[in-house]
């Protein structure tokens, strides 16, 4: 029996989550029969343009999603459920966001992300647990100033929207350490040289075979690969070309040929040009199969911090390595003027005897068109994110690691932006523990 039937049998008594996806126009009222006992509803991939004005009878409800339906407007009764920590509503059609629909305390992580939204309500700031807001792919000109009170907020998403400028209280927010501003007007020049740039290779479609896939995310799909008639081993990203939590894959493409080429970053060798679909793509180092990724995405438990295996475990040397090569990684990107935006372990393959390897510039956008002083200020914010990464390798360190590692780790995750160091002062520290 399919779950919809089961629950209109009162069969789910006591379901503490509950999935429907069943092309439903309208709430099913049964749900309600478990008010006392639901902490997670996931109505995603319906056809709901409304959710009943008595919701805040489902008292214990933490997670709420509803993506990929047809709302437009958030529904203000979401504003009933005290209890909400989670709320998503991804690829709706949603234009107008009711201050009643925020009034959540204990908010901490909202997706709004590919909609139609033009402006928030100051409401939003009242949500001060929140750590992660996702809201790339909208019509957004200017965030809420109030959102300058939301001081536990980690993970910003405004890319794919139409700011001229940024927000200038955003540059001290003071955990903020993963935030992706791409393809808005004020980087879209850079964007576009990055994309036309003579000195990028191009392959043509036809000199590559390719072989089995190697992951996928949101923004497009990884091949092994070969090229040209010597079957020169590589990786090829096809980008798919919608929207994603991210920002757009144009934005991607522009970061990765941008960053140009160094030994711990995984970056792009060529453009595809001739793709019989029509699909944009690049051409990447293959990487050896002794790597692997260093940690899981985040759940939505832990939020904003990577998800590490039960036995993750390195020595005190590994983790200088890893740190080292990322360190080197990032102060090349910095001096490019490239923020990655999603420094984050996840994004990190790692072998004992090959050090670290970043790659993933789905969140990566460019600094050029800023204020030099406010491009210095982003990279700083990016600082905390690699002190969350130092923090999570010395927790994992099978022996004691350097004194001079945690308090690194203590310097980059303070809450004064300005005093955090950069890249260019980090990596020097991080070889001369290495050659001690």
């Amino acid at each position: 029996m399919d779950t919809l039937a089961e629950l209109r049998a009162g069969r789910l008594a006591g379901a503490t989550r509950l999935d429907l996806s069943c092309g439903l126009t309208e709430f099913p009222r049964e749900i309600f029969d478990l008010a006392d006992s639901l902490e997670t509803l996931n109505l995603s991939g319906n056809a709901l343009d409304s959710l009943p004005g008595d919701l805040g009878r489902l008292h214990r409800l933490r997670v709420l999603f509803c993506s990929d339906n047809r709302f437009t407007q958030l529904p203000e009764s979401i504003g009933q459920c005290q209890a909400l920590e989670m709320v998503g509503f991804k690829a709706n059609r949603i234009r107008t966001v009711p201050a009643a629909a925020l009034r959540l305390p204990l908010l901490r992580w909202l997706i709004l992300t590919d909609n139609q939204i033009e402006a928030l309500p100051e409401a939003l700031g009242q949500c001060t647990a929140m750590q992660k807001l996702m809201l790339a792919g909208n019509q957004l000109r200017a965030l809420p100033e109030s959102l300058a009170a939301c001081g536990q907020l980690e993970l910003l998403r405004i890319s794919a929207n139409r700011f001229e400028a940024l927000p200038a209280w955003l540059l001290s927010l003071p955990r903020l350490s993963w935030l992706a501003g791409a393809g808005n007007p004020f980087d879209a020049q850079a964007e576009d040289a990055a994309i036309a740039a003579q000195s990028v290779p191009h392959v043509d479609w036809r000199e590559l075979t390719l072989g089995k896939q190697l992951g996928e995310g949101a923004s497009g799909v990884i091949h092994q690969a070969t090229l040209g008639p010597a079957l020169q081993p590589v990786a090829v990203k096809l980008f798919k070309g919608a929207v994603t939590s991210d920002g757009w894959p144009h934005s991607e493409m522009a970061a990765s040929i941008a960053a140009g080429a160094h030994p711990t970053l995984i970056a792009a060798q060529s453009r595809i040009d001739g793709h019989p679909g029509g699909a944009e793509g690049l051409v990447m180092a293959l990487v050896d199969p002794s790597f692997r990724a260093l940690a899981g995405p985040p759940s939505l438990a832990s939020c904003t911090r990577d998800v590490y295996p039960a036995d993750a475990q390195w020595t005190s040397g590994v983790a200088l390595r890893i740190a080292r090569d990322i360190a080197s990684a990032m102060r090349h990107l910095h001096a490019r003027g490239i923020l990655h935006g999603d420094l984050y372990a996840h994004n990190i393959l790692w072998s004992a005897q090959g050090g670290g390897l970043l790659g993933d510039f789905g969140a990566g956008w460019m600094t050029g068109a800023l204020d030099p002083a406010h491009a210095g200020a982003l990279q700083r914010l990016e600082m905390r994110a690699f002190g969350c990464l130092l923090e999570e390798l010395l927790a994992h360190c099978s022996d004691a690691p350097p004194q001079a590692m945690a308090d690194l780790k203590d310097r980059c995750m303070q809450t004064d932006v300005a005093a955090r160091p950069s890249f260019a002062e980090v990596l020097p520290l991080l070889q001369g523990e290495l050659s001690q």
